[in-house]
């Protein structure tokens, strides 16, 4: 039977490869979302296709900026839409955002 210090050390293992990732993601999303917003992009299913990796890891402060920051670029094209979005994000991480 493994230790509670054997299982703190996957625990933690875990926590780190989950932080890695969302920073990964953001890293990612990052320039896609400031070539966006700098070009004024009209173009709604490079901004959906966006928003929906974003949503994945909207846990992490850092995503969540990113994501609201292309909601309220997307809003002005597509209001209903992006309340959708937004709506998305409520029933998925409401309450549940993580400082990295």
């Amino acid at each position: 039977m493994k230790s509670s210090h054997d299982f703190l050390d996957v625990v933690t293992g875990l926590a780190s490869q989950i932080r890695d990732l969302h920073e990964m993601a953001v890293r990612e999303c990052t320039p896609v979302v400031e070539a966006i917003i700098s070009s004024r992009s009209r173009d709604v299913r490079h901004i959906e296709h966006t928003l929906d990796s974003l949503l994945s890891f909207c846990d992490y402060e850092t995503a969540l900026q990113l994501y609201r920051r292309l909601c309220r670029h997307y809003w002005d094209i597509d209001p209903l839409a992006t309340a959708q979005y937004v709506h998305a994000y409520r029933e998925m991480w409401d309450g549940e955002v993580v400082e990295p």
